[in-house]
C-alpha cells in the first residue's frame, strides 16, 4: 500500500474516534460534505474499484485456463476420432482385397470370352444359320457387362495399370516373358498377359507383362 493511501486511512481512522456523531449524521440538505469525507469516498471507491479489478482478472484467466482445457480435450478427442476412421478404413480395405481379387478374374475370364468372340469368323453354313449374330450379340452382351463391372472397380478405387510402352516397372508389373524388338528400347513392355491394377494408388494385383530384350549376340 502507499504511503498517501496510509496516511489517508489513520487521518480516516483518528476522525472517526473522535467525532462518531458527526459520522454518523447527515450533512444539511444542500451542504457540501467537507474535503476529508470526499477524499475519503473517493479512496473507499478506489479500493472498491481495484478488487473488482482483481475478481475480473481472476475470473479471465480461470477462463482462459478453462478455454486451453477444452481446446486441448478437443484436440485428442479429434485425433482419438481420425485414428478410429483410419482403422476402420484399413480394416475394410483388407476385408475387401480377396473380393476384389475375385472381381478381377471374372473380369479376366469376361476379357477373355469377348476377345475369342470378336475374333470368331463363322463359314459359310454358320453364317446361313445366324451364328454370326448370335456370336456378335454375345460378344456385345459381355462388352457390356465388362464396361458395368470396371464402373464398379473404380467406384472402389481400382484401375488399371498402364504398361504398354511403358517402361518396366518392378514395383507394379512381373515380367513372365520377352521379346526381341532391336528398333525399341531394352526394358519397354511390349505385350500384357494378364492385367494389372491399383487401389487408390497402391498395387492391387500387379501385372503380368512382355518385356523387351536386345539381343546383343546379334
Amino acid at each position: 500500500m502507499k504511503a498517501q493511501d496510509q496516511a489517508l486511512l489513520e487521518r480516516l481512522a483518528a476522525y472517526l474516534e473522535r467525532e462518531p456523531a458527526a459520522v454518523e449524521a447527515t450533512p444539511p440538505e444542500g451542504e457540501a460534505p467537507d474535503l476529508f469525507t470526499l477524499l475519503a469516498e473517493l479512496a473507499a471507491l478506489r479500493n472498491e474499484v481495484k478488487l473488482e479489478s482483481r475478481q475480473v482478472k481472476s475470473a479471465l484467466d480461470q477462463f482462459g485456463d478453462l478455454f486451453d482445457t477444452l481446446r486441448d480435450a478437443y484436440r485428442r478427442l479429434q485425433e482419438d476420432l481420425d485414428r478410429q476412421r483410419d482403422r476402420a478404413a484399413a480394416e475394410r480395405r483388407e476385408a475387401e482385397q480377396p473380393l476384389l481379387l475375385d472381381l478381377l478374374d471374372l473380369r479376366d475370364r469376361l476379357q477373355a470370352g469377348q476377345e475369342q468372340a470378336e475374333r470368331y469368323r463363322p463359314g459359310w453354313l454358320a453364317r446361313r444359320g445366324g451364328a454370326d449374330r448370335f456370336v456378335t450379340g454375345m460378344a456385345d452382351g459381355m462388352a457390356m457387362n465388362l464396361r458395368h463391372l470396371d464402373e464398379l472397380l473404380a467406384g472402389r478405387g481400382v484401375v488399371a495399370i498402364a504398361t504398354l510402352g511403358q517402361v518396366f516397372d518392378p514395383h507394379a508389373m512381373r515380367a513372365v516373358d520377352t521379346a526381341h524388338h532391336p528398333d525399341r528400347p531394352a526394358g519397354l513392355v511390349v505385350g500384357v498377359a494378364r492385367a494389372g491394377f491399383l487401389r487408390d494408388g497402391r498395387v492391387l494385383r500387379p501385372a503380368d507383362v512382355i518385356v523387351n530384350k536386345k539381343d546383343y549376340d546379334s
